[in-house]
Protein backbone atom coordinates (compact mmCIF):
# COMPACT_ATOMS: atom_id res chain seq x y z
CA UNK A 1 0.00 0.00 0.00
CA UNK A 2 2.94 2.70 1.03
CA UNK A 3 4.15 1.46 -2.53
CA UNK A 4 1.33 2.32 -4.17
CA UNK A 5 0.53 5.49 -2.61
CA UNK A 6 4.30 6.70 -3.54
CA UNK A 7 4.02 5.25 -7.40
CA UNK A 8 0.42 7.17 -7.72
CA UNK A 9 1.91 10.18 -5.75
CA UNK A 10 4.95 10.53 -8.15
CA UNK A 11 2.81 9.44 -11.44
CA UNK A 12 0.51 12.57 -10.17
CA UNK A 13 3.31 14.67 -10.44
CA UNK A 14 4.47 13.47 -13.77
CA UNK A 15 0.70 14.22 -14.92
CA UNK A 16 1.13 17.82 -13.77
CA UNK A 17 3.90 18.99 -15.03
CA UNK A 18 3.18 17.63 -18.47
CA UNK A 19 -0.06 19.18 -18.29
CA UNK A 20 1.96 22.48 -17.33
CA UNK A 21 4.17 21.65 -20.35
CA UNK A 22 1.12 21.10 -22.79
CA UNK A 23 -0.61 24.19 -21.78
CA UNK A 24 2.09 26.55 -22.66
CA UNK A 25 2.76 24.59 -25.56
CA UNK A 26 -0.78 25.12 -26.53
CA UNK A 27 -1.03 28.47 -25.63
CA UNK A 28 -0.10 29.88 -28.94
CA UNK A 29 -2.66 27.75 -30.93
CA UNK A 30 -5.51 28.11 -28.08
CA UNK A 31 -5.33 32.09 -28.92
CA UNK A 32 -5.06 31.53 -32.36
CA UNK A 33 -8.03 29.42 -32.46
CA UNK A 34 -10.04 31.93 -30.33
CA UNK A 35 -8.76 34.65 -32.52
CA UNK A 36 -10.40 32.95 -35.38
CA UNK A 37 -13.66 31.86 -33.59
CA UNK A 38 -13.96 35.55 -32.12
CA UNK A 39 -13.57 37.13 -36.13
CA UNK A 40 -16.18 34.82 -37.68
CA UNK A 41 -18.44 35.32 -34.80
CA UNK A 42 -17.49 39.09 -34.59
CA UNK A 43 -18.02 40.30 -37.98
CA UNK A 44 -21.91 39.53 -38.43
CA UNK A 45 -22.52 41.59 -35.14
CA UNK A 46 -20.22 44.19 -36.27
CA UNK A 47 -21.75 44.89 -39.49
CA UNK A 48 -25.14 44.10 -38.52
CA UNK A 49 -24.79 46.78 -35.35
CA UNK A 50 -22.93 49.13 -37.97
CA UNK A 51 -25.91 48.94 -40.42
CA UNK A 52 -28.23 49.32 -37.27
CA UNK A 53 -26.40 52.47 -36.27
CA UNK A 54 -26.22 53.93 -39.68
CA UNK A 55 -29.99 53.99 -40.58
CA UNK A 56 -30.65 55.75 -37.47
CA UNK A 57 -27.90 58.56 -38.01
CA UNK A 58 -29.94 58.48 -41.22
CA UNK A 59 -33.28 58.71 -39.79
CA UNK A 60 -31.60 61.60 -37.66
CA UNK A 61 -30.28 63.94 -39.98
CA UNK A 62 -33.69 63.66 -42.49
CA UNK A 63 -35.93 64.09 -39.70
CA UNK A 64 -33.91 67.25 -38.97
CA UNK A 65 -33.72 68.72 -42.50
CA UNK A 66 -37.22 68.65 -42.84
CA UNK A 67 -37.68 70.47 -39.40
CA UNK A 68 -35.55 73.30 -40.94
CA UNK A 69 -37.16 74.12 -44.40
CA UNK A 70 -35.47 76.90 -46.42
CA UNK A 71 -32.46 76.95 -44.79
CA UNK A 72 -29.21 76.89 -46.72
CA UNK A 73 -27.21 73.15 -47.51
CA UNK A 74 -24.37 74.68 -45.76
CA UNK A 75 -26.46 75.85 -42.83
CA UNK A 76 -28.28 72.11 -42.72
CA UNK A 77 -24.63 70.32 -42.90
CA UNK A 78 -24.17 72.61 -39.58
CA UNK A 79 -27.37 72.17 -37.87
CA UNK A 80 -27.84 68.10 -38.79
CA UNK A 81 -24.52 66.80 -39.54
CA UNK A 82 -24.04 65.00 -42.45
CA UNK A 83 -25.35 61.17 -43.57
CA UNK A 84 -21.56 60.71 -44.33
Amino acid sequence: MAHDHATRTEHDHITRAEHNRITRKNLVSSLATGLVIGIIAGAPIGWFGHRIYYQQRAGQVLLCRQQHPGQLEAELKALCGSLY
